[in-house]
């Protein structure tokens, strides 16, 4: 794993840019309200420059989406430790980066792991194919389930990724943007010549010619809430940032990451307060002065930094929506179990993902708000990484069916257990014989519960990374005069590296361009 001073070591000469906006007036004391993993990256950023930085947050751990979710075993025998929100874990130097900033070593805090393979995956023709981050390896898999021919379209379709991944890192992804014209660089030139604004399914298609390897690098689409045969070609970013980067897991669970961040940021005087629920931000002229507590407290604030989903954050705390958010289109939804159970399966991996035999159909319905008629689903198996997680000779799974979201007419309240019975019948019919039988303890999230904890319309994966919702187009970070948003609601969007992004650019927001992290050998 990278540390400190093998990062430091791949620095590139610092080039400062001109232009993003910052917050006016004082910014001695910065109030973070959500100690969410896009809070924490902001909070561990801000710590060094000597400000008073003061995290409110309504959970009694940090984590927010990410935060560990505990369900006593029957008969008091132990714990299940499950991770309600992501599950993959990629780009760790953005993770090392965080503690970087504070002069920490990331690896003194986490322990994390590759996982191996990345996925197992399924199809409905019963064949499978495991997904490896060693370019050779994977070529290799798919030379034997498919074909040479394919497996060198693979090697060229990993060169196109990877040059997506250089041309977009610095100039779309790490950076503020403000304006349109931000994006008039030379990368956005090589970006449209290398067919990045074309759609992403057939421009996966150029490469891979097998609708399994096609399914496999383009179902990453949907962590932007669009179909691949909507979605621009620019997102199989995505894919580079899981099927060719790697994807890890930490010792003790993803709750790990958040945890472990919060400790390096309070060793370095940032201050927390939990089980506090922000419900408003006081603000006149476009200044925010505090931010009240659900008890009447009173915390004032030089610059305000706002970690809920962010069209939540603007309603219920700002009180004023701008319209542009207001026609935000999102994501599709999903049905979440977390289950203990007391049987295991020998063909589980940590991560499967198991696809039916539509696939084109499947997006068309999530998106008209109808439940997929042959789903595709992720079992994730913690357990199967570290057995600590839950007790002695018991697993965890977490199994994730893909919704419409709550822009759809069903009724979830009366269709919950129903869907429950639909998705143990598809567990039992792909590998989990028995499963129902076997739980222990369970837990279930539907879009109604995703909209309960504060996400709107029950989205997950927030707004949609349609074009007119992408860089500067998607929400901005900056509003009034000192009231910053971090998280995946603005930019640069979805997904753990990216909110890890986002923190780091709502610090900016406050200090300005960084000279020292302006420049990393992964931007």
């Amino acid at each position: 794993m990278p540390t400190k001073n093998t990062l430091a070591a791949r620095l590139a000469p610092a080039t400062l840019r001109k232009g993003p906006r910052t917050v006016t007036g004082k910014s001695d004391t910065v109030v973070i309200v959500g100690a969410g993993l896009a809070g924490l990256s902001a909070a561990m950023r801000l710590a060094r420059t000597g400000r008073r930085v003061i995290v409110l947050e309504r959970d009694l751990v940090p984590g927010g989406r990410a935060a560990v979710r505990t369900i006593s075993a029957p008969n008091g025998n132990g714990e299940y430790r499950f991770d309600p929100g992501p599950t993959v874990l990629t780009m760790p130097d953005l993770i090392a980066d965080c503690f970087d900033a504070l002069g920490e070593d990331m690896n003194d805090w986490l322990n994390l792991k590759p996982v191996e393979p990345l996925y197992h995956t399924t199809f409905a023709d019963g064949s499978s194919i495991d997904v490896h981050s060693d370019v050779n390896r994977m070529a290799d898999e798919i030379e034997t389930k498919i074909g040479a021919e394919e497996a060198a379209g693979f090697h060229r379709y990993v060169k196109f990724v990877s040059r997506l991944y250089k041309y977009e890192m610095r100039d779309f992804i790490d950076r503020n943007i403000d304006s349109p014209l931000d994006l008039l660089t030379a990368n956005l030139a090589k970006l449209v010549a290398i067919g990045g604004f074309r759609r992403m399914a057939p421009k996966v298609g150029q490469f891979l010619k097998d609708e399994r390897t096609q399914r496999i690098y383009s179902f990453q689409a949907l962590y932007a809430g669009l179909s691949p045969y909507d979605a621009m070609a620019l997102y199989a970013v995505i894919a580079y940032m899981d099927s060719v980067a790697g994807v890890y897991f930490p010792a003790g669970g993803m709750a790990a990451v958040p945890t472990a961040m919060a400790a390096a940021a309070k060793k370095h005087g940032v201050e927390f307060r939990y089980g506090t629920e922000v419900t408003s931000v006081e603000h006149s002229g476009g200044r925010a002065t505090a931010v009240v507590t659900a008890d009447g407290e009173r915390v004032p604030a030089d610059v305000v930094v706002l970690n809920p989903d962010l069209p939540v954050a603007y309603r219920d705390l700002l009180g004023k929506t701008p319209f542009r958010v207001k026609r935000l289109t999102y994501s599709p939804s999903c049905y979440l179990m977390l289950a203990g159970t007391r049987q295991n399966w020998p063909g589980a991996s940590h991560h499967n993902i198991h696809f039916g035999g539509s696939w084109k159909n499947t997006f068309q319905e999530l998106t008209s708000g109808r439940l997929m008629s042959e789903p595709s689903f992720l079992v994730t198996n913690p357990t199967a990484s570290d057995a600590r997680l839950a007790p002695a000779n018991r697993d965890i799974f977490y199994v994730l069916f893909p919704t419409p979201n709550l822009d759809s007419p069903l009724d979830w309240k009366r269709i919950k257990p129903v869907y429950r019975e639909h998705v143990l019948s598809q567990l039992d019919s792909h590998g989990y014989p028995g499963f129902g039988d076997s739980i222990e303890v369970e837990d279930v999230t539907t879009p109604l519960e995703w909209a309960e904890r504060g996400m709107e319309r029950g989205a997950p994966f927030a707004a949609a990374h349609s074009f007119f919702q992408t860089g500067p187009f998607r929400p901005g970070n900056l509003w009034g005069e000192n009231v910053v948003f971090t998280g995946s609601g603005t930019q640069p969007g979805v997904g753990v590296p990216m909110v890890l992004v986002s923190g780091r650019l709502a610090a900016e927001r406050i200090t300005g361009p960084d000279p020292v992290y302006a420049s990393r050998a992964w931007r």
